[in-house]
């Protein structure tokens, strides 16, 4: 368990700061690296929720993380290279203590001489032609194979790297004029195979050239904000320093309207990775792009796409956003491992269709008139007091909702991200009388409790709250609640996302003679559960566990390195909702019987190992006909999965009451209302917690 209060070196840390500082006067690159670091960890240590204590063992961390974030393909340093830097392992905490960079000084020479030697290598293992009918492969999975012993092993690496890049794209061109010639399409030139494969490794080569211009272009001021922020991760992922010029590319808030694709990202093991999808954006409407995505290359319209791997986060998103109208081409790998280039067409992202909405779902067979709401995240407009939020919205779709005389309502906060706090606990006194929604508690304060303290409720009657591996933060926390109090039937995966921390930023002071230092996110508090027990970590556990694509698959919070652990503290005072108690097991049982016989929830399951599968086959082919096979065999599978999604009989959707005169008198918000009422058709998920709130009445 980390120690809330800073150790004896972190007190030394700190007044080597306040020294450094009432004596400070030049502005050397040492110098300012030493500004740099000094005051991030000043704020980390008079800040951070749980100081480690910065020892040998913090050092190791700082060391492998710093090397994984710099090289996490493995494709630029050697056996050598970490032997030769193994010596500082247990040392960087000195180095820290001391104001000494020798660990990077030593990294970033090993790293610039290994992008100009490979910068004069690949060049020269894409002259010849490729043998494709040889039997070899390559492991993709950095965490599978060793770093290259030498030089000569690196560079045969970067050979198998390079052929399986050409192979695809050979591939591609192949595939592409066998189609043209059995439709009979004299618009594409058909020409000699060994000129497809020239021309494969030509453009492959000019990905490279690209690529090479780019690394070469990096400063060793952007490495040492890398090593800082190795530094930062060590004391949990979510906190972060920005250097000066990467703030204004951090957490764009999706207030108003955003043009771009509406996807959000991250970097993670030198992929550009989906995280979520904007709904109601161009990425939502197409309807390819999905979280867990892996976005390799990026192309404007029909020119050659940029392989964004290894490219840093601000550069990727500047390639990805454009102005509305444009078309971006992204080569995506999926979490099955296929290949796939989507076409976006660029828009607008007009935050109308994010903001909370409800239909009425009426269950012919059981006879039950249901509101359903989506929530796609806790949004709130800081900058306009009369603005937008949440927690208003969903008090006036309740109302709106009751008009109809329901028999249950569905909220669903499936891939729902989290937002603005206040609004959770506004929302939270809607479906209980009175009371606490969550506790909040910092490093060395005692936990403070936010409770509704409104008497009454909007809405007293069945709940049930849909989750899934995306839910996080804010939905977490409403999803505990209404789960603490029994007031509500959680469903969904088995665990919610689990990041229970709250983050604020802090601008750095900027010593005289030093430009702008940046500045820092760090992890201040923790949420609690009125329970006691943190969601961090462990997230909510539904209550009915449902199958879903992703069910096998490594995700949420417990998948960072050095994610805070799970603890518990003293329950609030609360009691559980008793204007009529849930029997939650006989409701589960109930479930259970239903989902032994349900076909499509097995479909989904099947569809789920089938992607775990795909995800640890990590050894890759490099001859073109077993290639060859192996994505035809991808696509049945894939095509297979699709056809057994269909629409399921029984229920139908409509318009609330109140929203249908504005349906009439716009024909846009009617298609749109269409296209989104088509979608729910399809969903199991909504169609099991109908049944739940059909168990909940007869109760």
């Amino acid at each position: 368990m980390l120690k809330y209060f800073p150790k004896q070196k972190n007190i030394a840390i700190l007044l080597v700061v306040f020294t450094f500082f009432s004596s400070y006067k030049p502005v050397e690159e040492n110098e300012r690296q030493k500004v740099q670091m000094l005051l991030v960890l000043n704020s980390l240590i008079q800040q951070h929720y749980a100081v480690p204590t910065i020892d040998d063992n913090f050092s190791a961390k700082v060391f492998d993380l710093y090397i994984k974030e710099l090289d996490h393909s493995k494709r630029f340093l050697t056996q050598e290279d970490s032997v030769a830097l193994s010596v500082y392992k247990n040392s960087l905490d000195n180095e820290i203590e001391k104001q000494q960079f020798e660990f990077f000084e030593k990294i970033n020479a090993a790293y610039e001489s290994k992008l100009k030697f490979l910068a004069n290598s690949y060049k020269e293992l894409l002259a010849q032609p490729f043998d494709f009918h040889v039997e070899e492969s390559i492991q993709l999975d950095a965490d599978k194979r060793p770093f290259a012993k030498d030089n000569n092993e690196l560079k045969e690496q970067w050979r198998k790297y390079l052929k399986y890049q050409v192979m695809i794209n050979y591939q591609t061109k192949i595939d592409i004029q066998d189609k043209a010639q059995m439709n009979a399409d004299t618009s594409v030139k058909i020409k000699k195979h060994d000129v497809l494969e020239r021309e494969s490794r030509e453009k492959v080569q000019k990905t490279y050239e690209d690529m090479f211009k780019r690394l070469m272009k990096e400063t060793k001021d952007e490495r040492f904000a890398e090593y800082i922020n190795a530094i930062v991760h060590v004391f949990d992922p979510h906190s972060d320093y920005f250097p000066p010029k990467d703030k204004e590319n951090f957490d764009i808030q999706l207030s108003g309207r955003l043009e771009g694709i509406g996807a959000t990202l991250q970097e993670k093991d030198g992929y550009i990775k989906v995280t979520s999808i904007v709904p109601g954006s161009p990425s939502s409407k197409q309807g390819e792009l999905k979280p867990e995505d892996l976005i390799l290359k990026v192309a404007q319209g029909n020119d050659e796409p940029v392989d964004i791997v290894d490219m840093r986060l601000d550069n990727a998103v500047k390639l990805i956003r454009g102005k509305k109208g444009t078309t971006v081409k992204l080569t995506v790998k999926k979490p099955n491992g296929n290949i796939k280039v989507i076409a976006i067409v660029r828009d607008v992202v007009v935050m109308e269709e994010s903001y909370a909405k409800s239909v009425i779902i009426n269950d012919k067979k059981n006879k039950q008139k249901i509101g359903y709401i989506n929530l796609p995240s806790f949004y709130v407009d800081f900058n306009n007091r009369n603005g937008r939020s949440c927690s208003e919205d969903i008090k006036k779709e309740l109302i709106k909702l009751k008009e109809d005389n329901l028999d249950g309502v569905i909220l669903d906060l499936r891939n729902n991200g989290g937002g603005s706090l206040q609004d959770v606990v506004t929302m939270g006194g809607f479906f209980i009388d009175k009371g606490p929604i969550v506790q909040v508690k910092g490093r060395e304060a005692e936990p403070y409790v936010l409770e509704d303290d409104a008497q009454g409720t909007i809405y007293d009657g069945p709940l049930v709250i849909l989750i899934n591996q995306f839910s996080a933060s804010a939905s977490e926390i409403l999803a505990a609640a209404m789960q603490d109090y029994k007031r509500a039937i959680i469903i969904g995966s088995t665990t919610s996302f689990g990041k229970g921390t709250v983050q604020r930023i802090f601008d750095l002071p900027s010593p005289q003679n030093v430009e702008a230092v940046g500045s820092i996110k760090v992890t201040t508090s923790k949420f609690y559960r009125i329970n006691g027990g943190s969601t961090q970590l462990k997230g909510v556990s539904s209550d009915i566990v449902l199958p879903d694509i992703y069910k096998y698959l490594d995700l949420g919070e417990k998948e960072m390195d050095y994610a805070l652990q799970w603890d518990q503290i003293r329950p609030a005072t609360y009691s559980t909702w008793n204007k009529k108690p849930l029997n939650v097991e006989d409701i589960i049982n109930k479930s259970k019987t239903r989902l032994e016989k349900n076909e499509t929830f097995k479909h989904i399951n099947s569809n789920a190992e089938y992607m775990k599968i795909k995800q640890n086959s990590t050894e890759h082919t490099l001859n073109l006909k077993q290639y060859k096979t192996e994505q035809h065999n991808n696509k049945k599978e894939e095509d297979r999965f699709k056809e057994e999604e269909k629409e399921i009989h029984g229920w139908n959707f409509e318009a609330l009451k109140l929203d249908k005169p504005a349906l009439v008198a716009d024909s846009v918000k009617a298609n749109r209302s269409t296209q989104y009422i088509k979608s729910l058709k399809k969903d199991a998920y909504i169609f099991e917690a109908i049944q739940v709130i059909k168990d909940i009445r007869k109760q």
